[in-house]
């Protein structure tokens, strides 16, 4: 029970500028939770799908491959389907490179959004912090030229202390909320990544295909 009513005292006493950071907190934690349970979601489903179409992707089975798509959300297989339909249409590797390529930049775009408001938050929190404390100051300063001499040390001290709440409670903010950022940076990372290396290893598949195929007849 102390420490609930050590917490409601140290926002009381932080002044005005606690609001907004208090605000940025839970914003942030609201944009952090969403995130994760997306790219979560989004790994887990991707993870599934390199585990079911890795023979195909060996084997250069195309028709598997769209079997799969078809029955699946999995962006991973998306993208795959989109680089068969291309191979349909051009032989080319670049062709199909880049119909692979324009999925995973779609769903790039999904899987950061809101994300780099994370690290804006940390930030706007961390200035709100010193501003209130700069302000916190001017203010006790102020006051203590109108008091009188015995009392101005004390005054000062815990006036100085109070104003040290804001940046205390804007970094309490910002540290986490730059931490949460760098972990989901890295979830994206590792989901784009996946796409990538899956891509080139079916383009190689295919290319490996063709090229038994042509020395087949050459023979």
């Amino acid at each position: 029970m102390e420490f609930f009513s050590g917490i409601v005292r140290f926002l009381q006493e932080g002044g005005v500028f606690i609001y907004p950071i208090a605000f940025i907190l839970v914003l942030g934690i609201v944009i952090a939770v969403e995130r994760w349970w997306f790219l979560r979601s989004v790994y887990g489903v991707n993870q599934r799908a390199v585990g079911q179409v890795q023979s195909a992707v060996a084997q250069a089975d195309t028709r598997r491959i769209l079997e799969l798509a078809s029955n699946s959300t999995a962006p991973l297989l998306a993208m795959l389907a989109s680089g068969v339909h291309r191979l349909r249409s051009s032989s080319r590797r670049e062709d199909m490179e880049y119909a692979m390529e324009e999925v995973v930049l779609e769903y790039s775009l999904r899987l950061q959004k809101r994300t780099p408001f994370l690290a804006t938050l940390a930030n706007v929190a961390t200035l709100l912090g010193l501003l209130g404390t700069i302000m916190g100051l001017i203010a006790a300063f102020s006051a203590v030229a109108n008091a009188d001499p015995s009392e101005k040390a004390s005054l000062l001290s815990s006036s100085i202390s109070v104003a040290m709440n804001t940046t205390a409670f804007g970094l309490i903010t910002a540290i986490p909320l730059v931490f949460i950022h760098a972990l989901l940076q890295g979830k994206t990372a590792s989901i784009i990544d996946t796409m990538e290396m899956v891509g080139i290893k079916l383009m190689n598949s295919i290319a490996k295909q063709a090229d038994g195929g042509a020395d087949d007849q050459k023979a």
